[in-house]
């Protein structure tokens, strides 16, 4: 038996570093995007706050929940596998909880909560926010990020005139503005701790007009089309949510 098991072993060490080297061969020349911004916010809360317990919603083929466990936090990742992949996938990084953010099956709170370049792909997106919400402990913290307009909505940014995206992107990409902040935080009882603005296109809008390299972050009032915020679930005077 153990013979066997070191085979087994012996063959999925040999399959997973093929996959790793054709990866690799095939990565060519790729534009750096916007994750170094949106990580190093993620990583600047989990070093102010050292969240023990996280929920990463969305994860995909990110390693950033592996990251984060590299780090010692304790993670659940979570991702629709089936609706939003339809094809299937698998995240070799990390084990990813096949379940949808909209209907969650989780029974416990987490200290908390990311959802990075995700929350723009869900057309229920106020939905989602109220479950994310739900599931954090009081006094945690929600992590997004998205693309971002101070003042304007946008229902499809890739449908945009100027929009450098592909035509053939299956799911939409919204835009959220403040409107969309002070309601998700009105209805979920949640306060904003933090928020930056990025700009990384000369256009008003995620992916609209000319490429800004290396990316700025900005005011409110300036130009921007990615925000980062944090949110937190207060405690009242009794111990309550507020």
């Amino acid at each position: 038996m153990n013979i066997l098991k070191r085979l087994v072993a012996a063959v999925g060490n040999c399959y997973v570093r093929q996959v790793c080297r054709r990866e690799y061969e095939r990565f060519g020349h790729p534009r750096p995007n916007e994750r170094p911004v949106e990580y190093r916010f993620v990583f600047g809360q989990l070093s102010r706050y050292y969240s023990r317990h996280i929920l990463d919603v969305g994860t995909g083929l990110s390693a950033l929940p592996h990251l984060m466990q590299n780090c010692g936090f304790e993670v659940t990742a979570l991702d629709n596998m089936k609706d939003f992949w339809p094809a299937g996938t698998m995240n070799r990084h990390f084990y990813v909880l096949d379940g949808d953010i909209l209907r969650p099956r989780l029974t416990r709170k987490f200290e908390m909560v990311t959802c990075i370049s995700v929350l723009e792909h869900i057309r229920q997106s106020e939905r989602a926010v109220a479950s994310m919400a739900s599931l954090l402990e009081e006094g945690g913290h929600l992590v997004l990020t998205f693309p971002y307009n101070e003042r304007e909505y946008c229902e499809n940014v890739y449908g945009l005139p100027g929009s450098n995206a592909p035509r053939d992107v299956a799911h939409v990409t919204q835009a959220f503005s403040r409107k969309e902040l002070d309601r998700w935080t009105r209805e979920n009882g949640l306060t904003i701790l933090e928020q930056q603005y990025w700009k990384f296109f000369t256009g008003p809008f995620w992916t609209v007009g000319e490429r800004v390299f290396p990316p700025e972050q900005v005011g409110h009032d300036d130009l921007h089309q990615i925000g980062c915020l944090l949110l937190e679930k207060p405690l009242g005077k009794d111990g309550n949510i507020r």
